[in-house]
């Protein structure tokens, strides 16, 4: 416990409480463990017996059970040290759900509880006492009651998991022999808190002075460099163009909150795994102009898998600048937020405000960041938009700031985010960058770089046609993309256009890891940022492409969808024209060719789907309706200037009414969005009710941080003789149990569509000869499906190098 305890003043040190208070947490982090002085527990390590209570419930009976003794020493009313009580106590990853009562030990309930612990009932009090004289200036006299200890409440048991996951370790603890003093431990325990703390990558990294980059600042990039920043916790929106610069104007923004005490870090919230990724090249390489030798971690559900982040140096002394990590950091996803820097998916953040098992301990890791959230236009969805705003007013609570990026936010949106921090929704000039009770910034000088102009739009009336148009442009040596809503969608895409004789790639999500990565990295050469022999290049792909690939074409052909996300695709047209100028492109002009039937031209509720096939479900027909009439009435995206305007006029108040035909079908998403809005209310944290009665410790799955159609897990397998063998190739040096290789085997698709089929027999000899090797969590969350030689998985279902998942009709 006063190992615990050690490590706790080293972890509160940096947070600025005033001395007493911190003094107080303390005392109360190190008796966090006070329930072990039991009867039950030590029959539960004796001999096996089983608890009634667990020893962390005990603790907080027995803070109650001794409140006289505790509220003597540390002061503050009832409701505060009950707070705290329970804050502590709940260190496990959820609260206790006893009904302990009043303080004092009055309760009956409370006496029952108290039996359990039967002759440790003195000692404990022993303990509290003599803990005390170790912190003897603790109080909690400067803490206000009410919201100020509701929202530490959140905050201690985060604080308290991670020193004890640290104190615990006896590698930086071992167990000692003989009864020293108690003063004497805990002098020993200081020093040896210090070095865990530093080697578990902890200890924190100091922030570098001057500017962040070297290179002439591109304008959004020069506001962030000057912006005012007004006192406390800031909220700034940066909003601005496809390739702008919007990330390096957050980082150099962010350094400056730095350089004036608005964090010790940085989290950057990613929409989806395949733009964390990316994000973590890019962050590697300038987060070390921002902190001194930062720790960085990835954090989602494949970081193993990353090369780059098992690349990245552990142990030792870092490099005076470069970002490292530490073995104790990469052992567990939720320490990830811990770290000087995280790079991640929004999921992980946004753990943070639902009442999942140690939700607490990933605020406590955010608190101390600059949470910094980009491509926000992606999280405006009903469900996930309501888990941001709560996000952000948790995160504010705990004196955190936060930058949010987007390039077509409505302003709908923007200002319920913005009030998260108190900020009146400011005008409605784009570009713009908005800081929370400060200064907005919609004044830019001119950008210096070569810019493509105008994006003309066409619209085409079938996928024949688009396929047509891909073949003549490829033909004159354009690099051409057709993006398309729906995975079935771009494979009969690619079917038609092969059989016009071009040899074009497919990329979507129903590809097996290592395929898709194989993919990527193909298209990254071939039309990324440094991308060569482009001539003739044809990709047909779905959203992924939007936000986790840096690429470039010269002629784009998309399916109808709402106006951001043509905006976003739009953004990978003509888009380095530092490489690229106007006068080398094989095509006279940046054209976004759209499939979409006439939006004049309404008779039924069906008008989508005949010129897009299952791609027509993919979104709001609303949205898509009133999308394809502005944009062709537009004619053109003009980028920055007209992108606001596009987006309102979709998304505003001052949006045109559907079509008859289409007014029962938004009201059925009208319906569904605000059915989200409300299960998200339910399913989010009540910040003000406090982590004794809103924290729950539920399971992950029972609340999921998005909605949508649920998904199942196939691990693909080959035959290699008599023997099943991952489908990605292993690499017996580095991954001797082919446990990554199964891992990149994975895809996901439709339970919907994959419940209907024949999948392989789960207990068939050779399927179980290799689940049964697995850990439980693989082997019941998942599916191995051998692949025949031919591509079959079974009946309506097949798997290709070239094409990925696909469902096939059945007889």
């Amino acid at each position: 416990m006063l190992d615990v305890g050690a490590v706790a003043e080293r972890l509160i040190a940096p947070f600025g409480f005033e001395p007493a208070l911190r003094d107080a947490l303390v005392l109360l982090v190190a008796l966090h463990d006070l329930g072990k002085i039991s009867d039950s527990f030590r029959a539960m390590i004796e001999n096996g017996s089983r608890q009634t209570y667990r020893h962390w419930e005990l603790s907080e009976a027995l803070f109650f059970a001794h409140d006289a003794l505790l509220g003597a020493k540390l002061g503050g009313d009832d409701l505060q040290r009950a707070a705290l009580y329970a804050a502590v106590a709940g260190h496990h990853g959820q609260p206790s759900d006893l009904v302990l009562g009043d303080l004092g030990g009055s309760s009956r309930d409370l006496r029952k509880v108290l039996r359990q612990v039967g002759s440790g009932l003195e000692p404990a009090g022993e303990v509290i006492a003599a803990f005390s004289a170790l912190w003897s200036g603790a109080s909690l006299q400067s803490l206000a009651p009410g919201a100020a200890t509701t929202a530490l409440s959140w905050w201690v048991p985060g604080l308290c998991a991670t020193a004890d996951w640290v104190g615990s370790n006896t590698t930086w603890f071992p167990p000692r022999a003989g009864q020293p003093r108690l003063a004497d431990y805990l002098a020993e325990a200081r020093a040896a808190a210090g070095r865990a703390v530093a080697e578990a990558g902890l200890a924190g990294s100091p922030v570098q002075p001057g500017a962040t980059f070297d290179f002439a600042l591109r304008p959004m990039q020069a506001a962030c460099a000057l912006v005012a920043l007004p006192d406390g916790p800031v909220l700034a929106v940066i909003e601005d163009e496809t390739g702008a610069g919007k990330t390096e104007a957050a980082l150099i923004l962010a350094h400056r909150m730095a350089q004036a005490g608005k964090g010790r870090g940085l989290y950057f919230a990613l929409p989806t795994m395949a733009t964390a990724d990316a994000m973590f090249g890019r962050a590697s390489e300038a987060v070390g102009r921002i902190f001194a030798a930062p720790r960085l971690t990835l954090a989602h559900g494949r970081a193993a898998l990353s090369v780059p982040f098992r690349d990245l140096p552990t142990g030792g002394a870092p490099g005076e600048d470069a970002p490292s990590c530490t073995d104790w950091l990469k052992q567990s996803r939720r320490r990830a937020l811990l770290a000087d820097v995280g790079v991640g998916t929004v999921d992980q953040a946004l753990l943070s405000v639902l009442p999942v098992k140690h939700q607490t301990l990933r605020h406590f890791g955010l608190s101390s960041k600059i949470l910094i959230v980009d491509e926000v236009h992606e999280m405006g969805e009903p469900y996930i938009g309501k888990e941001l705003e709560r996000l952000l007013q948790m995160h504010r609570a705990a004196g955190g700031s936060a930058i949010l990026l987007t390039a077509t936010l409505p302003l709908d949106l923007r200002a319920r985010l913005l009030a998260t921090y108190g900020e009146a929704n400011p005008g409605p000039a784009y570009p713009a960058l908005t800081v929370a009770g400060g200064a907005s910034v919609t004044g830019f000088a001119a950008d210096t770089r070569p810019v493509k102009g105008p994006v003309q739009v066409d619209r085409i009336d079938s996928a024949e046609a688009a396929a047509d148009l891909m073949v003549a442009q490829a033909a004159q040596g354009a690099a051409c993309v057709w993006v398309r809503n729906g995975v079935d969608d771009a494979i009969a895409a690619v079917g038609m256009l092969r059989e016009r004789g071009v040899a074009a790639r497919l990329l979507h999500a129903r590809f097996a890891l290592n395929d898709r990565k194989r993919i990527e990295a193909e298209v990254l050469a071939r039309v990324g940022k440094d991308g060569v022999d482009r001539a003739g290049f044809v990709l047909v792909a779905t959203q992924v492409l939007e936000a986790s690939l840096d690429l470039d074409f010269d002629v784009m052909v998309s399916d109808i969808a709402p106006i951001a996300a043509l905006i976003q695709r739009a953004g990978r047209l003509w888009r380095h024209m530092d490489r690229r100028p106007a006068a080398t492109r094989p095509v006279p002009a940046p054209v976004l060719h759209v499939l979409s039937p006439d939006p004049a031209k309404v008779t039924d509720d069906r008008w989508l789907q005949g010129t897009l096939g299952s791609g027509a479900w993919v979104y709001s027909v609303a949205d898509v309706w009133r999308s394809a009439r502005v944009l062709f009435a537009a004619g053109r995206i003009e980028a920055p200037q007209g992108l606001r305007a596009l987006i309102e006029a979709v998304h505003g108040a001052g949006a045109e009414d559907v079509p008859e035909a289409l007014v029962r079908a938004e009201m059925e998403a009208l319906g569904k969005a605000a059915g989200a809005r409300t299960l998200a209310l339910h399913n989010l944290v009540d910040l003000s009710a406090g982590y004794r009665d809103a924290g729950r410790g539920a399971d992950d799955v029972a609340y999921p941080t998005r909605l949508g159609e649920e998904t199942r897990v196939l691990v693909l397998a080959r035959r290699v003789g008599a023997a099943l063998h991952p489908w990605a190739p292993p690499d017996p040096a580095n991954d001797p149990g082919w446990s990554d290789a199964w891992a990149f085997s994975e895809v996901a698709a439709s339970r919907r569509k994959l419940d209907r089929l024949p999948l392989p027999d789960q207990s068939s000899p050779e399927i179980a000869a290799i689940t049964r090797l697995w850990p439980e969590w693989r082997s019941a969350g998942t599916i191995l499906c051998p692949v025949a030689e031919d591509g079959t998985i079974c009946e309506g279902l097949r798997y290709g190098t070239d094409c990925g998942l696909v469902f096939t009709p059945r007889a």
